[in-house]
Order: structure tokens, then sequence, then C-alpha cells
């Protein structure tokens, strides 16, 4: 569910409020409910009615907010350990931090801050490693891509509604840069994070580069980042992320759906898509130089726009590889005139 509702926050901030309210009616009328056979996913999804709160003030948009939210606690209105359905996976910090501290926001209630932080420390308590990254799940130690995207966005979502004076937002931020610093040691020279963060072998993968730079970026905006360190990864995030986009919308790149699996070479194994079918089926990540080498050689205007931004090493690297992949000269001189010195 958290899919299409992000998709449709994305639709409420273009102002197109009706739209999304009419997308939505079932769910407000009871003719269907948000929460039968509820997920993780379910209470992410829930963000949705929050937004359109804010905007409406239909207080009905409250309620089912605060229904997804209201799942951390038992019918005495006591804290569960964890919110449920976090199946121990890393995503859990996405799927349940942010509905909490939204409804915390809503509602001026404090324990759903104090939820959040809980839920926090009980997801770290389970995928968090030692060198700040995020295993996916306790069944493996390999830091998944969008294993670290989901906890790295969640945190940066739910500390956008966290009141500095709660005495837990302190811990939260302290994690969020942990983390950030973490993954910021991880991004490649063209601006992506890896299939599996740490696996330099591993392919280049969209999504998870998408949610990591948007937290930084967060994290920049609301002076929880120094701009100085954050703001150059992720404008080479940005440069790397348009190049996997085609002009029809898209997605070159993206690790096809991912559970908890029990190997390295599992997660590895995971297929990027791209066109609407699998590109990949193995790690080898000179394969995205390729498609990126033979994107830019038909996309003159990325090429300038790259040597205009100085990311000279990046543009010598797609060169480089268009002519291993076989793009005839004639085309690296119409579009590169040679690797830029």
């Amino acid at each position: 569910m958290y899919i299409p509702a992000v998709a449709m926050i994305g639709r409420l901030r273009l102002g197109e409020t009706a739209d999304v309210e009419h997308i939505v009616e079932p769910y407000l009328s009871r003719a269907k409910q948000s929460l039968e056979n509820p997920t993780g996913s379910h209470q992410a999804g829930h963000l949705v009615f929050g937004e359109l709160y804010t905007r409406t003030r239909n207080r009905r948009y409250l309620d089912l907010a605060r229904a997804a939210a209201d799942l951390g606690f038992d019918e005495r209105g006591a804290p569960l350990e964890s919110m449920p359905m976090h199946s121990e996976m890393s995503d859990a910090v996405f799927m349940g931090c942010p509905i909490l501290a939204q409804v915390g926001r809503l509602t001026g209630e404090p324990k759903y801050f104090d939820m959040a932080l809980r839920h926090m420390r009980f997801i770290q308590k389970l995928d968090l490693r030692p060198d700040g990254l995020y295993r996916n799940s306790p069944l493996h130690d390999a830091a998944w891509g969008r294993g670290n995207a989901f906890p790295a966005l969640g945190l940066a979502l739910a500390l956008g509604d966290f009141p500095r004076e709660h005495p837990g937002f302190g811990e939260m931020l302290r994690a969020f840069r942990a983390h950030m610093a973490a993954l910021a040691r991880h991004q490649d020279r063209t601006g992506m994070w890896r299939q599996v963060i740490d696996v330099p072998g591993s392919y280049r993968e969209l999504s998870a580069t998408c949610m990591i730079a948007t937290a930084m970026l967060r994290g920049i905006r609301n002076g929880w980042l120094d701009a100085k360190t954050y703001q150059p990864l992720v404008d080479r995030a940005w440069y790397a992320v348009r190049a996997r986009i085609a002009p029809s919308g898209r997605l070159v790149d993206v690790c096809t759906g991912t559970g908890k699996q029990t190997s390295l070479e599992a997660y590895l194994e995971r297929p990027g898509r791209g066109d609407g079918a699998p590109v990949r089926n193995g790690v080898d990540g000179r394969t995205d130089a390729l498609r990126l080498a033979r994107y830019a050689a038909r996309n003159k205007d990325f090429v300038l726009r790259e040597r205009r931004n100085g990311l000279r090493a990046d543009a010598r690297a797609c060169e480089g590889a268009a002519r291993g992949a076989g793009v005839p000269a004639s085309d690296r001189a119409r579009v590169w005139g040679g690797a830029p010195r």
C-alpha cells in the first residue's frame, strides 16, 4: 500500500488534492477497509491520510491515519514492544516511524513520538550493524540497498515531524546522522549506491540511490547535516538518477522486490529491472557503466551538463566504457569529442 500512497502524496504536493480525494473516497466512506489484513506496508500507506488532513482539515482523514498509528498499542493503550508486522526487517523503520511521528504532530499526543523511538530502537537491535549500515534482516548480514534506503528515508521523514523538545529527538537525530555518515562512505564515483551497499561488484541501484539522496537532502534543508559535506553527494546522485530515467518515464536498474534472504549471493543475484522487464540477472557492475555510456551516446545534453558541472572523471569513465562496449568511434566523437581533459 505504501507505493501508491507515496505517489498520491506527490500529487498532493503538486496541488492535485481533489483527484487524490476521489481516489481514496472508498476508504473515507468505509466502502473499503484501509486496514483489512494489514501489513507493514499498510502502516506507511496511511501517511497519505495525514497529508490529506493537513490540507483539508477533514477529521475523518486524521481518524484513518491514527488507526494505523494505534496498531502500536494494545487495547488498554499500552505501547507494544514495537509496531507489529515488522518481519524483523530494516524497512520497518520506514513502515512504522513516520506514521507514528506524523500522527503525533497532528494530534499533539506525545505517546506517538515515544512509540516511534521505541520502534526505531527495536529494529536497530535486530538489524543495525557495528559499521553503521543495516542488514536487511537477522537472517544474513548483507547490507541490501533498499534495506538501508528505507531506514534512511524513514528517519528523515520521522524527524521532520518530531518536536525538537521531545527527549527522544536527539537520539533519533544521532541515529540518522550516523547512518548518513556510513552511507556516504559507499557512494561510488558516478553518484550511485549499489544493490549491496558495501560490495563494489554489485550493480548500481536506482531506488536506493533516490531514497538515500532524498534523505540526505532533507537532512541538509533541515539543518541536520552539514551542507558542505553532503550537498556534493546529493548533486552527484541527482545526475546519476537522471541518467537512469528514460524520456518515457521508465526506470533502469531498480532491484525487484526482495524479502529476507539467507546468503550474500541471494542478494547479489536479485535482478535489476528496466523498461518493465528484467535487465540483469548477475552482479557485473560494468553492465551499468556500459548502459550509461550508451545512454550518453544518444543524449548529448547529458554529456554537456556533466562537463559543465566538472564531473570529468565520470565522463572519462563513460567514454571509456562506450569504447569498450563497441560504441562506434564516429558516435563517440560526435557526442564526446574525446574524453574531457
